[in-house]
C-alpha cells in the first residue's frame, strides 16, 4: 500500500493484520468454483477466487482502507506510521465506504453470529469508527442490515448525501433516515443490472455508470430508473474481456471533456488492464463512444491535482490531458469511418476533399480506400498529408463505398475534426 504525497512515495502497508492476496482472478465464488465440492451449493465458498482489490475513503483527516475480504484499516496521516486495523470493525469486509460520518462495511460478518454474509451491511456509530455494536436502548448509532434478493454485495458509491449499493444482480439506493429505530434504509431500484467488479462504477453528478456481469453498460440517475446504455463497440469489449478478470475493471472520469472511461484487461494482451472504452456523457458529443489501448490499473480525475492521474500495473504514475505528446515522444492516434455510400445507386468519382480541422498541431494524414460492392475488392490510394491551414486535398478515387482513416503521429500532435466534405461526381451504375 503506497502513498503518493509531495512528489514522493511512502509505504503505509499495515504492519499486522493484513494478508497479501491474489494478483489474478480464477473464477467467481460459490458453486463450480475451485476444487470439486468447495463451498455449499449456491453459497460462497470459504476461499476467495478474486484478485485482491482495495476500497478507500477519507474519514475526517484520516484514510480508511479495506483489502477485500479482510478488515478495515485506518491511516493517521503520518507518513512514517503504517495503517492499523480499526478496533471492533468486522473481520471480513467485501467493500468499505464512508457516508455522513458513518463507516460502512458492505458484505461482512454478521454482528451476533460472526458468520460472513455476502449481503450483510453494517456501519459504525456516527463519528466513531470503533463503535460497531447495535444497542438501541443505549441510543448507539451502529446498525446492521441484510439485503434481500440473493447474490453478493460487490461495491457501493456515494451519490450526493446518499448511497448506491450494487450486488451481483441488483442495485439498491441507501437513504439516511436519521431515527434511532431506523438510521438508514435500502430500497431496490434495479434488477438484472449488478456490478461486474468493485472498481467498475463511477458517479458523475447525480448519475452512476457501470458495466454488469453480462457486460452490458448501465446508468442510473437519482429519482429515475436503471437504463441500458447503447454501445456500438460493446461487442469488442464483451468478447475480449480477459476471463475471470472483471474485478480489475476501473471506471473513472475526465471532467474536462465530460467523459467517463472503463479500463479493462483484454485477453488479447494478457490479464492486466491494457485497453479502455470511453463515453461522452454531456454536450454535443453525448452518447458517443471511443476506445484505445493504454495500460492503466487506476485513474483519478483532476481535483487532487491539476490534471487527471493514471497508474500502470508496473507502478508508473502518469499525467493525463497534459500537453500534446507522449511525454515528449510522438503521440500516435487515428479515427476511421465505416464504409460510406456516397450514392446508393451509382458509382462516384471523388476528386478531393475539403479539410475541416481546427487547432491543428503537427501533420494530419488521410488514407482513402474504395470498393464497388460490400464484399468486393478493396482499392487503396496513396496517403494524403494535410498541413495546418490547408484548404483542399486533391486525389482521384472511384467506387461505390468509401472508407477514410484519419491519423497523426507527430510530437506534439493535436486536431479537432469537423465535417468531412468530398468533391465528388456521379459516374453512373456499374
Amino acid at each position: 500500500m503506497q502513498l503518493y504525497q509531495g512528489g514522493a512515495l511512502y509505504d503505509i502497508t499495515p504492519s499486522s493484520g493484513f494478508t497479501p492476496g491474489a494478483v489474478d482472478g480464477s473464477g467467481s465464488s460459490g458453486y463450480g468454483t475451485g476444487a470439486y465440492g468447495v463451498g455449499g451449493y449456491g453459497s460462497p465458498s470459504v476461499t476467495d477466487y478474486f484478485p485482491l482489490t482495495w476500497s478507500l475513503a477519507t474519514y475526517g483527516q484520516t484514510l480508511m482502507a479495506s483489502p477485500r475480504n479482510q478488515t478495515i484499516f485506518q491511516w493517521s496521516n503520518v507518513t512514517g506510521t503504517p495503517a492499523a486495523a480499526v478496533t471492533n470493525a468486522p473481520a471480513n469486509v467485501t467493500y468499505m465506504l464512508v457516508a455522513r460520518d458513518f463507516v460502512f462495511a458492505l458484505g461482512c460478518n454478521e454482528e451476533v453470529s460472526g458468520t460472513f454474509n455476502p449481503l450483510c451491511i453494517r456501519h459504525s456509530g456516527i463519528r466513531d469508527a470503533t463503535s460497531w455494536t447495535t444497542d438501541i436502548t443505549a441510543a448507539t448509532t451502529s446498525r446492521e442490515y441484510v439485503l434481500p434478493g440473493g447474490g453478493r454485495i460487490v461495491a457501493g458509491r456515494n451519490i450526493g448525501r446518499d448511497l448506491l449499493i450494487w450486488t451481483s444482480h441488483k442495485l439498491y439506493y441507501g437513504t439516511y433516515v436519521g431515527q434511532i429505530g431506523q438510521i438508514w434504509k435500502f430500497d431496490e431500484v434495479g434488477d438484472k443490472c449488478g456490478l461486474i467488479g468493485p472498481n467498475a462504477a463511477i458517479v458523475v453528478g447525480n448519475t452512476a455508470f457501470w458495466p454488469s456481469p453480462d457486460r452490458q453498460f448501465h446508468s442510473y440517475t437519482v429519482g429515475g430508473s436503471v437504463q441500458a446504455i447503447p454501445c456500438p463497440i460493446r461487442e469488442d469489449f464483451a468478447d475480449n474481456l480477459a476471463a475471470s478478470q472483471g474485478d480489475k475493471i476501473v471506471a473513472s472520469s475526465v471532467a474536462e471533456y465530460s467523459e467517463i472511461r472503463f479500463d479493462y484487461p483484454d485477453g488479447r494482451d494478457g490479464y492486466e488492464n491494457s485497453r479502455y472504452v470511453a463515453l461522452c456523457v454531456e454536450g454535443p458529443d453525448a452518447g458517443s463512444w471511443h476506445r484505445g489501448e493504454q495500460i492503466r490499473t487506476a485513474m483519478v480525475d483532476a481535483g487532487p491535482a491539476l490534471n487527471p492521474v493514471g497508474v500502470s500495473y508496473a507502478g508508473n504514475v502518469y499525467w493525463h490531458e497534459r500537453g500534446n505528446s507522449a511525454d515528449g515522444a510522438a503521440l500516435p492516434w487515428f479515427i476511421e469511418t465505416a464504409d460510406i455510400y456516397l450514392d446508393d445507386n451509382s458509382t462516384v468519382l471523388t476528386r478531393g476533399f475539403w479539410p475541416d480541422i481546427a487547432d491543428q498541431v503537427g501533420r494530419v494524414m488521410f488514407d482513402v480506400s474504395s470498393k464497388l460492392y460490400p464484399q468486393g475488392d478493396v482499392v487503396t490510394y496513396p496517403t494524403l498529408t494535410v498541413a495546418p491551414g490547408q484548404d483542399r486535398a486533391d486525389f482521384k478515387a472511384s467506387g461505390r463505398l468509401f472508407r477514410v482513416r484519419i491519423w497523426g503521429d507527430s510530437s506534439p500532435s493535436y486536431a479537432r475534426l469537423g465535417l468531412l466534405v468530398f468533391d465528388a461526381k456521379l459516374r453512373g451504375r456499374k
